[in-house]
């Protein structure tokens, strides 16, 4: 495996990122054809945080955390670490000390196919982090891996410079190149689900909004006025 640390990237309009962090994981990840949606198996490890920001991609070997040392050194204000692994890890490969560093460099949250620890502390300190398990397993520093070059995470092909949005539903990838155009599709698709929001809170039936009923029927089903209606052989 080639090893190499690439310092500058290109990264999305801040604007952009902006829209897609209000708006958060499913609206971004519908609003692109549904495509970008992590592996659910990395989840947050605690409730009710919202990020995005760009992806800071790092390569490491399974329970080696040394090329998150490197990465949080090209780390600017703002952006977002995301972990992938050359084969399935599960030792902690993140805590508490790596999440001191990562807050003072303006560091938003982790994204890691893998493990990580001290949830309690990384809780406390209010850094986000999405995480394939929990383990206080500790890890080593003795192979080279790459910083900023396309990954894999959590299913998801992952560019430096990508826009990550992460929150409670999980993470969505969207190309830094797409950025602009998905966060303008996001923000039309909001406006959409505000004016639906409010016919339903007036009464209005979904069935009716999207005109299902003639589907419904078309598609074989019946209504009846009771289970009394019902033959025995139903």
């Amino acid at each position: 495996m080639k090893t190499i640390a690439v310092k500058k990237i290109k990264r999305a309009d801040i604007a952009d990122i902006s829209i897609l962090e209000k708006i958060g994981v499913a609206t971004s990840h519908e609003s692109q054809n549904r495509v970008g949606l992590m592996d659910p198996h990395i989840r947050p490890i605690y409730k009710d945080s919202r990020i995005a920001g760009s992806a800071v991609t790092v390569l490491t070997h399974p329970n080696d955390n040394w090329m998150i040392h490197v990465a949080i050194e090209l780390c600017l204000p703002g952006d977002i670490l995301v972990v992938g692994t050359t084969d399935e890890s599960t030792y902690g490969m993140f805590g508490d000390l790596l999440a001191t560093s990562s807050i003072a460099r303006g560091i938003k949250g982790l994204v890691i196919d893998a493990g990580i620890r001290d949830v309690k502390e990384l809780t406390q300190m209010d850094f986000p982090v999405w995480s394939r398990v929990i383990s206080a397993q500790g890890t080593v520093k003795e192979r080279v891996g790459s910083v900023n070059i396309p990954i894999i995470c959590g299913g998801q092909r992952v560019e430096p410079g990508d826009v990550v949005i992460a929150d409670d539903d999980g993470v969505c990838i969207v190309s830094r190149k797409d950025a602009s155009q998905v966060a303008k599709k996001a923000n039309k698709r909001v406006d959409q689900e505000n004016k639906k929001r409010e016919r339903f809170k007036n009464g209005e039936l979904s069935i009716d909004l999207y005109d299902m009923r003639d589907r419904l029927k078309d598609s074989g089903l019946v209504y009846v006025e009771s289970q009394d209606e019902l033959s025995d052989d139903e």
